[in-house]
């Protein structure tokens, strides 16, 4: 099953990015996932179920440890065997 994920981080500082977002950048950057778009309010990278969720997890726990007070996430299965999942989004692209 393939897997996107969407998250931001908060607090937000329009001057300069607060650590936990340049942290939780670093752990998308590093995992072993395709199509990885990072922008300043809104990060999105799409991978195998397994890749996806070990990187959720491990982006979730460095980010509050480096100071977020919020992620806002969003997984949606994009599907790959047959399985019923959301595909045909359109519209979605905001970086």
């Amino acid at each position: 099953m393939r897997l996107r994920v969407e998250f931001t981080t908060e607090p937000f500082d329009l001057d300069e990015p607060p650590r936990h977002a340049l942290v939780a950048r670093d752990v998308i950057e590093a995992a072993a996932l395709d199509a990885v778009d990072v922008g300043p309010f809104g990060n999105t990278a799409e991978g195998g179920s397994d890749a996806v969720l070990t990187t959720v997890d491990a982006l979730l726990r460095r980010a509050l440890e480096a100071g977020a007070t919020r992620v806002s996430l969003q997984v949606n299965v994009v599907g790959e065997s047959g399985e019923s999942g959301e595909s045909g989004e359109s519209g979605e692209g905001q970086g």
